[in-house]
């Protein structure tokens, strides 16, 4: 069971993976060995799935970021589950509920980029594109 500690550790470890067990212990006053021991659980336990890192896109010349939403036309539907996965614009990938079937957040370096995207999704189905001004 998580308690209100574990909350903690984990929104520290949201804002910052890279914090050690003894930074994190000075947040929450405990000893760096009890905090290894409460992570190493949630860990054990699937709560903590994995680590990861954010990336700044746009320093990587990616600057058109987008959601996507799909229609998908019927019999599409099994063969674009297992294909999404190789678009590497296709930054996350949802099957949702609704008058849509799935809902893509894509990263792409121009607008020539997504119509090229565009174009080859819509093979499967019917696109509607919603650009990203800024996060919130």
């Amino acid at each position: 069971m998580v308690d209100a500690i574990d909350m903690q550790l984990l929104r520290f470890l949201k804002d910052n993976s890279r914090l050690s067990f003894a930074d994190l212990g000075r947040k929450i006053n405990l000893s760096p060995s009890a905090v290894r021991e409460r992570v190493q659980k949630m860990e054990d336990t699937g709560i903590i799935q994995k680590y990861s890192i954010t990336i700044d896109n746009k320093k990587l010349g990616y600057d058109l970021e987008a959601f996507i939403l799909l229609k998908i036309f019927p019999g599409q539907l099994k063969h674009i589950l297992e294909i999404i996965k190789d678009f590497p614009e296709v930054k996350e990938a949802h099957r949702i509920t609704g008058s849509q079937n799935i809902h893509l957040k894509v990263v792409l370096k121009n607008q020539i980029a997504l119509q090229k995207l565009l174009d080859q999704l819509m093979v499967f189905g019917d696109t509607n594109t919603f650009l990203i001004l800024s996060e919130i």
